[in-house]
């Protein structure tokens, strides 16, 4: 299946689900010239601060675990780890402990500072406007059941939407890939896209994705530094893991993943 760092690419790949119902050969073209800025040509937009939608979303009822307190003083060097950085796919069955997840949550997507009443995040987003959700299958974690998840990162907690195996359906939603049945945790990332459209209207498609990359990073770097294996997944069946997640597929829908574990040596 095509990843990131996978050279040897081919497009007939996808040409198949090109001819799908819901998506013609050319519309990504379209999509692309019809969302370029042209200068004395902006879309003209007030902003409505009294429909500003929320940059957190919460399971109030959901069963609630803190997580521990990320260490950032330790580790190797920046430049070591970019170095080392590779998309890895043979896992072992170590599972990982309740720190090391804390690390990667906080790396990728967690509160670094608070500025006059703002938080920042440790991955830039366009306007600060943060659309992107985390949720996780953990399948082997020290200390925490099987099951999928919701990442609270305000209070750096993790809400459990639904406990059980669920492994083959995240398998089967990552276009039936191997890595995401092996890994200890999978992260499966979300766009709550009215969060940037109510600011850049239809130039915000680009900038979640953008955003998504720039978390997809932090979190692979982070893997390396701990010394777990990640890899990105970017092919995927959308309505199968929006299900899943129970996600409407309109205002929030599935867009990015990525598989971490312990690699085999």
């Amino acid at each position: 299946m095509p990843d990131f760092d996978n050279a040897l690419f081919i497009d007939r790949t996808y040409r198949g689900s090109l001819s799908g119902d819901r998506m013609t050969p050319d519309i990504g073209d379209e999509f692309y010239v019809g969302t370029k800025y042209e200068r004395g040509k902006l879309p003209k937009h007030s902003l409505d601060w009294s429909t500003k939608p929320p940059v957190y979303k919460e399971y109030p009822n959901a069963h609630r675990i803190p997580l521990p307190s990320p260490d950032i003083e330790n580790g190797p060097g920046l430049w070591e780890v970019l170095s080392k950085r590779r998309s890895k796919r043979a896992y072992n069955v170590q599972p990982i402990i309740q720190k090391e997840l804390s690390q990667m949550l906080w790396a990728s997507q967690g509160i670094s500072a608070k500025v006059s009443g703002s938080a920042l995040r440790t991955a830039p987003s366009a306007g600060a406007l943060y659309p992107i959700e985390t949720y996780l299958f953990i399948n082997r974690v020290v200390g925490i059941e099987p099951g999928l998840y919701h990442y609270s990162i305000e209070t750096h907690e993790l809400e459990l939407l639904k406990a059980g195996d669920m492994v083959k359906a995240v398998r089967a939603g990552a276009l039936d890939q191997q890595i995401a049945e092996n890994a200890a945790v999978v992260f499966i990332w979300a766009a709550v896209f009215q969060r940037s459209k109510w600011k850049y209207l239809q130039r915000a498609y680009r900038y979640v994705f953008l955003d998504a990359g720039h978390i997809a990073q932090n979190l692979a770097l982070a893997a390396e530094g701990l010394g777990l294996g990640s890899c990105q997944i970017g092919a995927l069946y959308d309505d199968e893991l929006n299900n899943l997640l129970d996600l409407d597929g309109v205002e929030e829908s599935v867009i990015y993943m990525s598989s971490v574990a312990h690699t085999r040596r």
